[in-house]
């Protein structure tokens, strides 16, 4: 056999494996919380497993599934004379959800393996249904284990899973679920190993039981399907459309679509394919803005499920150097933020968290936000549809991605098919972003390109695009980024004034694309702890960040007509172990216009009097 043939069937049957993992992996139920579920969040037991003892033998081979070593088994002996060098009791705890690194000091900085162990009683509602463990997210790879028996694994730590339990596992007394998570960084993962946030690791999000009937409702899709010509705030004889996929079912099956406020129901029949189509004429329809974020309940049922939503209709587009938001221009008044409670220093996971987060947004007259730099949890997602904040939602591509990977490749259409799965049905998300600050190659433009084609082939009703590069010249930055030949908008970060030369530097800084596409300004920023006050040279002061904000605005109001929207780095303070000067940062990078303290910087004031501005001239 010649080389390139061996290489072919290798890397054919690395992709098949793949295919194969993926489609197990990615079968996860959709709006969990509509559902009928039983809660495992709270306390967990836990082992640190660094050197991964439990996983492997002395010979680095994993263990066989009845080995008592193995830390999948209780730990508990069968009697007196059992050698068993592992136990799990309530001595060594963690809250779930949550990141380990905020649980106790010896997790600070933790990059390895650690054991999770629940014990529960469940009693089915019913001998035939069927029960699934679903877990919201976990950093990085997670192993599931019930009762000793695996369930299965996935790859990726911003994105929900789930495992069906076979009825011979699930007892009613004496339940134990195990399991391990790795948030090791590798430089063929996604993210990889460079980057600018805190690797936290653990059970980060909720992690429940889901009983369903034998048939049930799995997942679905319903959105304003009309030309922005027809639209008016409220839409008479609104046309939606969409598709309902069942779990179980056989060709025929009945489904129904309820929207009980307007009085409107469509019954369909389970067709042959996977996914069955259905469009439905509404009598009219108040459209969700962001100025008006009304949503209704959706209930879509079988004879024996019914599972509701509280769903927006509204439509976006691109028209020239335009966004539309329902048929008029919107500009997009935004920040970006991470998923992180930076008073706790953790992960934000509640719905809580997220109206803290948001809530802040809002006083700094917002009606956008980047969702940096990963998906975040889905009370994020859903207190900003209730809010009327619009969003842009990113996978983890960023920075130095191993773009001649094709196994890579394969892993960030992964998560970019979780992302789009998960909150396709959010009306606040208005963006799907493919990756950020990527750095321009033919490797990488291909492997970019991929994945804009990916994203417009799972969902065809928002807009694409990515954080994109920047010809820096000091008497004219130009954007041709290759890419934003093909996202829908063109998004760049550029940091004039910190990065590169002091805040004045703006004055005569010009800007040119050659993309006739709306212009989004994903990113600009400069650190200062708050607090520290000094002159407006002195950097880290909070005077330096103020000033640095004037001249951007400034600039701003220079920018060519096609510019849309503005999203600065970044709301809060944030952890990051690139961040070392031991008097400003200490782990933090401060580019936060809110402290980790949660007191306003006072560059926070400049940009919400810029958006105060916006808003009052009734331009958008």
């Amino acid at each position: 056999m010649d080389f390139n043939k061996h290489l072919f069937l290798q890397l054919a049957l690395i992709l098949l494996l793949f295919q194969t993992f993926t489609l197990r992996a990615q079968d996860f139920m959709t709006n969990v919380h509509g559902r009928e579920t039983f809660s495992l969040n709270g306390k967990w037991q836990y082992i640190i497993d660094p050197y991964e003892t439990g996983f492997y033998d002395y010979r680095f081979k994993e263990k066989g599934e009845k080995d008592p070593g193995a830390y999948w088994n209780s730990g508990i002996p069968k009697d007196k004379t059992a050698m068993v060098e592992h136990g799990y009791d309530d001595q060594n705890t963690l809250m779930v959800p949550g990141d380990w690194n905020s649980q106790d000091d010896q997790f600070l900085y933790y990059e390895g393996t650690v054991w999770y162990k629940k014990s529960f009683d469940y009693q089915k509602k019913s001998p035939s249904n069927r029960v699934f463990v679903y877990f919201g997210a976990i950093n990085y790879q997670a192993e599931v284990y019930l009762n000793g028996k695996k369930l299965g694994s996935h790859v990726g730590g911003f994105s929900p899973f789930q495992f069906e339990i076979a009825p011979s596992i699930l007892k009613e007394k004496g339940n134990y679920l195990i399991v391990k998570v790795d948030n090791k960084r590798y430089k063929d993962a996604v993210p990889t190993v460079n980057t600018d946030w805190w690797n936290y690791g653990g059970i980060t999000r909720d992690v429940m039981l889901i009983e369903t009937p034998p048939i049930f409702v799995d997942d679905y899709f319903i959105h304003l399907d009309m030309p922005s010509s027809e639209l008016q705030a409220v839409t008479k004889n609104a046309k939606v459309s969409g598709w309902v996929q069942l779990n179980g079912a056989k060709q025929g099956e009945t489904i129904t679509i309820k929207i009980p406020e307007l009085k409107v129901k469509k019954e369909i029949k389970k067709t042959a394919a996977l996914r069955t189509p259905f469009s439905m004429t509404l009598p009219k329809a108040e459209l969700w803005s962001d100025t008006n974020p009304k949503r209704y309940e959706v209930v879509f049922s079988t004879a024996n499920n019914e599972v509701r939503d509280q769903i927006g209709f509204r439509k976006i587009e691109v028209s020239g150097k335009d966004i539309l938001l329902n048929g008029k221009p919107v500009f997009l008044r935004g920040i970006c933020m991470h998923e992180e409670v930076p008073t706790e220093a953790r992960r934000a996971h509640s719905q809580e968290d997220a109206l803290q987060l948001l809530g802040w947004a809002q006083e700094l007259n917002c009606n956008f936000v980047r969702l940096a730099h990963y998906p975040h949890n889905e009370q994020i997602i859903r207190t900003a549809d209730s809010l009327g904040l619009l969003l842009w939602s990113e996978i983890p591509v960023y920075w130095t991605i191993d773009f001649e990977n094709p196994a890579v490749l394969n892993k960030a259409k992964y998560q970019l098919r979780e992302m789009i799965a998960r909150d396709r049905n959010r009306s606040s998300i208005i963006i799907w972003s493919v990756g950020n600050e990527t750095p321009v190659s033919p490797a990488r433009t291909e492997f970019m390109i991929s994945l804009v084609k990916e994203a417009k082939s799972l969902d065809a009703t928002r807009l694409i695009s990515a954080a994109l590069e920047v010809h820096y010249n000091r008497d004219m930055n130009t954007i041709d980024d290759p890419l934003g030949a093909h996202t829908d908008i063109v998004s760049v970060n550029e940091y004039l004034g910190w990065y590169v030369g002091l805040p004045s530097y703006c004055r005569t800084a010009q800007w040119k694309t050659i993309y006739d596409k709306p212009l989004i300004i994903s990113e600009t920023g400069a650190g200062a702890k708050e607090g520290f006050h000094a002159d407006s040279l002195t950097r880290w002061s909070e005077e330096y960040q103020e000033w640095f904000y004037q001249e951007q605005v400034d600039m701003m109001k220079r920018m060519p007509d096609n510019y849309t929207g503005f999203t600065p780095w970044i709301l809060v303070d944030f952890r990051s172990p690139k961040r070392n000067n031991p008097i400003y940062q200490e782990g933090w990078n401060r580019k936060g216009l809110i402290g980790d303290d949660g007191k306003k910087k006072k560059a926070f004031y400049i940009l919400e009097e810029y958006y105060e501005e916006i808003e009052k001239e009734n331009k958008y």
